[in-house]
């Protein structure tokens, strides 16, 4: 302070603090992008990175030498260049002796230097590390003046602004770093590629970025994995932003028990692979991803290997896809191909970057030029005095002699024979050796070829047509001594997604039921013994728990779509691979909550296998009381899982039938009394999805609708009652009528008989699958079912149920495969023969 306050008032300036933080964070900003956070275009480092590089460069760490502690080159970068902390250094050296970060590794590592598991490094102070052979193309010709050198933190030494970088090291490794306000995510490459473009934009100045496009097909990761698509890397190559899809390499194998296995020998880039185990099993907890038995991390020297195990008899691409679906094995990678551009960041494209490249080695390679030049005329110009005193030796010598002091013998050289300074003093520095004939004959030799190197290099300095060719050839050496295999596959979008599962899905017909308790399964057709009629059914389902009974039980192809109708006049659909495959018929299947988003007392009463919505087949609905409607089939293909209303009900109505028709079919509408009627279904008017039904049969009082049926010609109309009897008759027995009449008897009930469960249209080629409300299920051949002519008899037995069981389901379907050997029908338990007969 001061007692003059007129001076005390001249020392304060009034400013503005916005200006002050705006200036402030403005230059910070630009000291993190510029000095910390992005490469350099020209040598895709960053400068850390190259402080390292060339710290070990100046310790005389190469790859033909020791390796050197850790910590020594640490402390070496810090002391000298790079005035941060230790981690920030250590964790830049670490990554580039990374084989699963970069694609061609700068330095190489002994000990602990993490792992693809996201493992930390060893401490410093137990690594070691030396320079790899690759990043002597990062150095070299560092030591003639090829880059500008400014001083270091302390202006002690100086350190180089960028590194000569024969090595296109941006693309090659890549670079990813966050800044303020910008970031960098550039994929690394596969050196040949970027090579074989280098040499062909060489060649054609003016090609444009497709032509690129043949060399450079994509990223390849040190990972390797498979690209899914080339849209994203043609955008990003174009205009140096894009976005690719990464997938493991997965392979499904079959063990000697039968079962499948997912082989996984390949990652995405950047992925752990600890952290990928560890989310498989809690999805697999979670019962989010079905099928998987086991999971295991095989991994070791040789390579990466997550070995999966499934359960029997599950669709191993489903699981795979799933897989896909939810965890890291399929993975995006965001291109962002941001670098300083003469110290100011710039999204570049991929011929913009090659470009820079060739710009900048063209620059060191004049700059190198120059420099060999100079040394080459400088030491032409000592030899050229050193043959003027070989071929004047006698002379050079008495000269010597007579003078009193070396720099009188200078002088007088340089007057003498009209030398220079330097010549003279190369003359007094000359060995007595050098005056053999065969040193001087060495001499001649060297002067003549530094002329012819004189030559050469003011030809290349004059000449920038004939630089491009030496980078060019620099540029093979390069990709010969150094290239490699691509890693990373490259394949079509087509060639994956759900069309690809698709295909993988082998076509199988399956049994798909649904419990009482919503739960669903589909188990192969084949699981189910053939029987004779009145056998007795293999358990189906599970049955431990109250309750617990077939609802509904249809066959369809592994590739259809399900059509579930509900009680409450809603449809939902999913595909026939999304519902578990079961190995048993004792399987307890998936909550049908998980596929569907059904409400608490909602029931599914139909299920439709469609294999196609095709335009010109309707879909009929029918309720319990007796109303029908006919809605286009089409208007059912954008249904998901969600769910629709498919026809409004009143209150006490239920949706109790669904099947596909068109209009020249005749559809059979059956009642729990066993009254059928028939009628056409082109005399139904085409509803839309939401409009309500007419009337199809006049019901007696008490009586309901149970079922609905095509009747097709060629067919015959079975109904199957509670109690297992059924009854096979000829179509043509049952005469159309109008819609809305009261129908005629299909089956004589009596209370051995009980009401009837189902009704089905069906042919002798057919085989049957009833089911019963405890989790029985029979399948029998229709051809073992006796044609009845008189449509009001009571029928035959054709499953026998124990006490209090009934029928739930009975559902028709052919089998594709060569049929089973049929097992008769249990015999029933015989009195032994009276003493004395014949047995």
């Amino acid at each position: 302070m001061t007692d003059n306050p007129a001076l005390e008032k001249s020392r304060v300036i009034p400013v503005q603090i916005e200006e002050i933080m705006k200036t402030s964070y403005l230059d910070y900003a630009m000291s993190v992008i510029v000095s910390r956070a992005l490469p350099d275009v020209r040598d895709g480092l960053k400068p850390v990175h190259r402080r390292i590089l060339y710290a070990m460069n100046e310790l005389g760490n190469f790859h033909t030498g020791p390796y050197k502690k850790s910590a020594r080159i640490v402390g070496e970068v810090l002391g000298k260049y790079h005035p941060h902390g230790d981690a920030a250094v250590y964790d830049a050296m670490v990554r580039m002796a990374q084989e699963f970060s970069m694609r061609k590794v700068l330095i190489e590592g002994q000990g602990n230097f993490g792992s693809i598991d996201n493992d930390p490094p060893a401490a410093m102070r137990y690594t070691e590390a030396r320079l790899a052979e690759i990043s002597l193309e990062m150095l070299a010709d560092i030591d003639k003046e090829t880059v500008d050198f400014i001083p270091n933190f302390d202006g002690s030494l100086v350190e180089p602004v960028v590194l000569p970088a024969r090595l296109p090291n941006l693309l090659v490794n890549g670079s990813s770093g966050i800044a303020v306000g910008m970031a960098t995510n550039i994929p690394p490459h596969n050196l040949g590629e970027i090579c074989d473009a280098i040499s062909y934009l060489i060649d054609n100045p003016e090609a444009l970025a497709e032509d690129l496009f043949q060399f450079v097909k994509g990223p390849d990761f040190p990972t390797a994995g498979i690209i899914i698509g080339r849209e994203g890397i043609r955008e990003a190559y174009t205009t140096g932003r894009g976005r690719v899809v990464l997938e493991a390499r997965a392979t499904i194998e079959e063990s000697a028990k039968g079962r499948h296995q997912i082989i996984i020998t390949e990652l995405p880039y950047q992925t752990n692979k600890a952290g990928l185990v560890e989310n498989i099993a809690a999805l697999v907890r979670e019962k989010k991803i079905e099928g998987i038995s086991e999971i295991r991390d095989e991994s070791d020297r040789e390579g990466l290997r997550v070995f999966i195990e499934l359960k029997r008899d599950v669709y191993p691409q489903r699981v795979l896809h799933n897989l896909f679906r939810h965890t890291a094995l399929r993975s995006s990678f965001n291109i962002n191909m941001l670098a300083l551009v003469d110290g100011q960041p710039r999204v570049i494209s991929l011929k913009e970057a090659l470009e820079y490249y060739l710009e900048f080695r063209q620059l060191i390679i004049t700059r190198r030029s120059r420099f060999d030049l100079k040394q080459a005329k400088d030491r032409a110009h000592i030899l050229e005095g050193l043959k003027i005193a070989l071929d004047h030796l006698d002379e050079v010598i008495q000269t010597i002699r007579r003078s009193g002091s070396v720099e009188e013998a200078r002088k007088n050289l340089m007057e003498k024979f009209q030398l220079t300074q330097i010549q003279a003093q190369a003359i007094l520095e000359m060995q007595l050796r050098r005056l053999a004939a065969l040193e001087r004959k060495k001499v001649e030799d060297e002067y003549a070829e530094l002329l012819k190197k004189i030559s050469y290099l003011e030809d290349l300095l004059a000449n920038p047509r004939k630089i491009m060719f030496l980078i060019k050839e620099e540029i093979k050496e390069l990709k010969e001594k150094h290239g490699d295999s691509r890693r990373t596959q490259i394949i079509e979008a087509s060639a994956t997604g759900e069309a690809s599962l698709e295909m993988e899905i082998p076509h199988r017909k399956v049994v798909v039921t649904l419990s009482a308790r919503g739960l669903i399964k589909t188990v192969p057709t084949d699981a189910y013994k053939r029987q004779k009629r009145g056998g007795v059914g293999v358990i189906g389902v599970v049955t431990t728990k109250e309750g617990e009974d077939v609802r509904q039980a249809i066959t369809a192809d592994t590739h259809d779509y399900i059509l579930f109708f509900t009680n409450k006049g809603k449809v939902f659909r999913v595909r026939c691979f999304d519902i578990p495959l079961e190995s048993s018929r004792t399987s307890r299947g998936l909550p049908l909550i998980n596929l569907l988003k059904i409400e608490g007392k909602e029931q599914v009463t139909s299920m439709i296998g469609v294999t196609e919505f095709l335009p010109k087949v309707f879909i009929l609905l029918a309720t319990s009381k007796g109303k029908i409607k006919k809605t286009a089939l089409s208007d059912f293909s954008n249904v998901k899982k969600d769910g629709k209303i498919c026809m409004p009900l009143a209150t006490d109505e239920e949706l109790v039938a669904a099947c596909l028709a068109t209009n020249e079919d005749q559809v059979l509408m059956v009642t729990e009394h066993a009254m059928a009627i028939k009628f056409k279904v082109g005399t139904l008017r085409h509803a839309s999805r939401t409009s309500g039904g007419v009337k199809g049969i006049n019901l007696k009082p008490g009586d309901r609708l149970i079922d609905m049926e095509i009747a097709k010609p060629g067919h015959f109309f079975l109904v199957v009652s509670q109690n297992g009897y059924g009854k096979l008759n000829s179509l043509d027995s049952y005469p159309l009528h109008n819609r809305g009449g009261k129908g005629l008897c299909s089956l004589k009930l009596s209370p051995k008989s009980g009401l009837i469960a189902s009704a089905n249209v069906v042919t002798k080629e057919q085989e049957l699958l009833m089911a019963s409300t405890e989790g029985e299920i029979i399948r029998i051949p229709v051809q073992g079912i006796a044609l009845r002519k008189s449509r009001a008899s009571t029928g035959v037995i054709l499953m026998r149920l124990r006490a209090g069981d009934k029928v739930a389901s009975v559902s028709p379907f052919y089998e594709a495969e060569e049929p089973e050997k049929e097992e008769p029908a249990p015999e029933t338990k015989k009195k032994p023969p009276a003493p004395g007969k014949p047995k």
